[in-house]
């Protein structure tokens, strides 16, 4: 018999120390974990793309078809993780989200760029990473039945989709999103 078949035969703990101080039911280290560390890997890739920048670039036309400044870009990111919590949040709570528009989300997108155009640098990556810090928390507290609940989302057209959906088409890939657009407009 193995030391582990022993150990476990015994009765003894044979988790790691973090894993033995894990509360039964906890998503700590698995999926909302995962999901977390995402969310915090695209904000950082984000943030330490446009530390790279110039004052000119950051004032630049995010592409020629979406001519929001790259700083209004960024800026827009960070100030969308809370409703992108919010949502998943609905979702996994079984509530309908249908108020939730592609022509709301523009014209929110729209008054964003207007009441922000003069956003510095470093507004925006402070609030990036505070916004992105407290959305990963909220992440890490979902638990493994939250993700999996799903419910109609009108940005998805009114299906049925799971909180974890939306945690990874909002939360997770809208700054992974904007990022793979930024390089491309400033040729990186």
């Amino acid at each position: 018999m193995s030391s582990i078949a022993k150990q476990t035969a015994a009765g003894e703990d044979i988790r790691s120390p973090a894993a033995a101080n894990q509360k039964v039911g906890s998503s700590e280290g698995h999926r909302a974990e995962r999901l977390a560390r995402r969310v915090e890997e695209g904000a950082t890739n984000l943030a330490s793309f446009v530390e790279g920048i110039s004052q000119g670039e950051w004032r630049a036309p995010a592409s020629t078809t979406d001519l929001r400044s790259i700083g209004v870009i960024v800026h827009h990111v960070a100030s969308a993780y809370p409703v992108e919590i919010d949502l998943a949040r609905a979702i996994a709570s079984g509530k309908p989200v249908t108020d939730v528009t592609s022509e709301v989300v523009a014209e929110l997108n729209a008054r964003h760029a207007k009441e922000h155009s003069g956003v510095t640098k470093e507004a925006a990556l402070e609030l990036l990473r505070r916004n992105s810090d407290e959305a990963a928390a909220a992440v890490r507290a979902f638990t493994d039945e939250e993700l999996d609940r799903a419910a109609p989302f009108s940005l998805s057209d009114g299906a049925p989709v799971t909180a974890q959906f939306v945690i990874e088409d909002h939360a997770v890939r809208h700054s992974w999103h904007h990022l793979a657009r930024l390089r491309t407009a400033l040729g990186r």
